[in-house]
């Protein structure tokens, strides 16, 4: 009888992997929104301070848009 309840209680070895494979996988994509969140947080600080010489764009699409000129330089 210890015997029986022993057996019971391991898993076979294809489903702990299959349950190891899909741990692995919901760690590995939590970590990959991680570091997309993180990207687009640095990306907009990096932006929002830019200043350019020159700037060229192929496509633009504004929905407003305001100029302000100044005689600073």
């Amino acid at each position: 009888m210890a015997q029986e309840i022993a057996r019971r209680r391991e898993a076979p070895p294809a489903a702990r992997l299959l349950a190891l494979a899909i741990g692995a996988a919901a760690v590995g994509a939590v970590a990959i929104g991680a570091l997309a969140v993180g990207r687009m947080a640095i990306g907009r600080l990096a932006i929002r301070r830019a200043r350019f010489g020159s700037l060229e764009v192929d496509e633009l699409t504004v929905g407003k848009l305001r100029v302000l000129e100044r005689e600073d330089r």
